[in-house]
């Protein structure tokens, strides 16, 4: 199945609170991604072929910049989360991983992980949110960026391993806080225009210049990559249609963007090894 289709139907799997039915599911444990993201919580749910099964969104504000600032909201979110997917399953989840940025402080990887357990899971793995993505895209070389809402975060991988990576404090939320400054509106009113299909033409004109200074900052640190030819770019704040034509200009290089970008990486998450040994 190609990744496209897997997230459209994940993404649909999400929209109608459908689940795959458990004779379609491959035999073994559901394996969980839990994605704490700034904008957008994911909690996505494969079978032991990595096929979606059903999963659930949840716009909060408890993660900023891949830091929890508020540990009570988040652990609350996820055991909602996941007290509502149990639901629909009939059965319980049991083990999950979770992602951060690249570069992020120990103490702030051991912040997600603890939210992970207090939310009454068995911790698979932390990873990468851009090595997350290429998990899932099945990139062995590469670049994969993930723009999030707080962050962007760029990976150089070969042979499957990350050769480099970086994070930068800027993503959606710096989106939103420029054009909440030309509206004259609030932070609320201005995400809400933001995520208005309908506005996209009009929002993109305004926060430009925060997709080109995101494709700046690629296009820097793909300077000691010459010979890498494509970048896939991932995650929710990458959206907006003119988002690949920015970073095409800017890098030089050929712009990958998935269907549901957003969804990219929690599905990655969720792909962590089996204790079998799968790899």
């Amino acid at each position: 199945m190609s990744t496209d289709r897997t997230l459209r139907d994940f993404a649909e799997l999400i929209r109608s609170g459908d689940v795959l039915p458990a004779d379609l599911r491959a035999p073994g444990p559901l394996k969980i991604g839990v994605d704490l993201g700034t904008a957008n919580l994911v909690l996505a749910v494969l079978d032991a072929a990595n096929r979606p099964v059903a999963g659930t969104t949840y716009r909060s504000t408890v993660v900023r910049d891949g830091i929890v600032v508020d540990y009570i909201g988040a652990v609350r979110a996820v055991r909602e989360m996941k007290a509502a997917l149990e639901e629909r399953l009939g059965e319980p989840l049991i083990r999950a991983a979770a992602a951060i940025p690249p570069g992020i402080h120990s103490g702030s990887t051991k912040a997600i992980g603890n939210v992970v357990e207090a939310a009454d899971f068995e911790l698979a793995e932390i990873v990468d949110e851009p090595a997350a993505a290429a998990r899932f895209l099945g990139i062995a070389d590469g670049a994969v960026v993930d723009v999030g809402g707080g962050t962007t975060g760029i990976s150089v991988l070969k042979g499957g391993e990350v050769l480099a990576s970086f994070d930068e404090a800027t993503g959606g939320t710096h989106m939103t806080l420029v054009l909440a400054g030309a509206r004259g509106v609030s932070f609320e009113e201005a995400e809400a225009e933001k995520l208005d299909p309908a506005a996209e033409r009009d929002v993109f004109a305004v926060i430009r210049p925060v997709a080109d200074k995101m494709a700046s900052i690629v296009a820097r640190f793909l300077e000691a990559y010459p010979d890498l030819d494509s970048v896939h770019i991932v995650g929710g704040a990458c959206s907006f249609s003119d988002f690949e034509q920015v970073f095409a200009k800017q890098t030089g290089r050929r712009i990958v963007k998935p269907a549901e970008p957003l969804l990219v990486t929690p599905l990655g998450i969720a792909m962590f090894p089996q204790a079998t040994g799968e790899k």
